[in-house]
């Protein structure tokens, strides 16, 4: 199951993700709302739209604008309403699938013969 994770605190969780231009979107009822604060922040896609931002808070440490989301995506972009992703530090742990996946690669194949 992803999860997002930051500065040891599971931020968001579940196995209903989308990814999109690589990042993981998690739905909004996975979030740990204790560990979120809305910020302020607005930037836009041309293409998805005007995303609005959260910052992570967990045991006294910030991680600025950390996660954002698309309040009112464009139509392109309307499977990722009412999800969130992240970035800035935040670490998504992968899907077994995703690890499975990414060990039989090429690029995997050759880490795992270089260890050897």
């Amino acid at each position: 199951m992803p999860r997002a994770v930051w500065n040891g605190a599971v931020i968001a969780e579940s196995d209903d993700t989308i990814k999109v231009e690589g990042n993981h979107y998690f739905p909004l009822e996975s979030l740990k709302r204790e560990y979120l604060v809305e910020s302020g922040t607005h930037t836009i896609c041309p293409w998805k739209g005007v995303a609005s931002y959260y910052t992570i808070e967990v045991d006294g440490e910030r991680n600025v604008d950390a996660a954002w989301y698309y309040p009112d995506p464009k139509p392109p972009a309307a499977r990722i309403r009412g999800r969130v992703a992240f970035w800035r530090g935040v670490k998504v742990m992968p899907t077994e699938q995703e690890r499975a996946r990414r060990a039989e690669s090429p690029r995997g194949l050759l880490a795992r013969l270089l260890r050897t």
